[in-house]
């Protein structure tokens, strides 16, 4: 489509190279901007009926709601599920520029606390950082086939990376304003 076009010719760009750096900034403190959102009380909240959470299963792991496709609509989701939700797909995308096979989604597990929550985000984090601080130019258009199926430049991973984690604080952020003006109407 055009807007594959136009997103193209803007990653391609020469000055993409501080897109790593502007990353690196916008996720270094994710776990600080994050802690006040991750309430115990508010972490497992259901907003609507269906909406996806995590849950304790017997083998002590707590387990993320999910099914492929994705239903129609896309369920609501907790705050629980969110973070769950960021340790994966980041975990699996560290492990992937790293040359090592990502996790499947049912091989990732809530860390059961918003303060383990908090831990792993902040371990990623600065796995990320370090990652971020070590690539060249040139290693933008190296071949990776992840999230994807068949293989992108990783400028196209890297610019994915970075909507996606605004995207899941930004729904972070709506859950928990709904959540205290819920609470403050009662």
């Amino acid at each position: 489509s055009s807007m594959c076009v136009v997103i193209n010719q803007f990653l391609s760009l020469s000055n993409l190279c501080d897109m790593p750096r502007f990353h690196c900034a916008t996720c270094s403190g994710l776990p600080v901007r994050l802690a006040p959102f991750l309430l115990c009380d508010l972490l497992r909240i259901m907003q609507a009926p269906g909406s996806w959470t995590v849950h304790l299963s017997e083998d002590g792991n707590w387990r993320p709601d999910w099914s492929m496709p994705e239903p129609e609509p896309t369920p609501a989701t907790t705050i629980g599920w969110l973070t769950w939700h960021l340790i994966w797909w980041w975990s699996g995308l560290i492990a992937a520029i790293r040359g090592e096979e990502p996790s499947t989604h049912n091989a990732v597990f809530w860390p059961g606390s918003a303060d383990a929550a908090i831990l792993q985000l902040k371990s990623l984090s600065e796995q990320w950082t370090d990652i971020l601080s070590q690539l060249q130019e040139a290693d933008l258009e190296r071949p990776l086939a992840y999230p994807w199926a068949e293989p992108r430049p990783l400028r196209i991973a890297l610019a994915w990376a970075n909507l996606e984690l605004m995207k899941n604080i930004a729904e972070i952020g709506c859950i928990h304003r709904m959540f205290e003006a819920t609470r403050s109407a009662e």
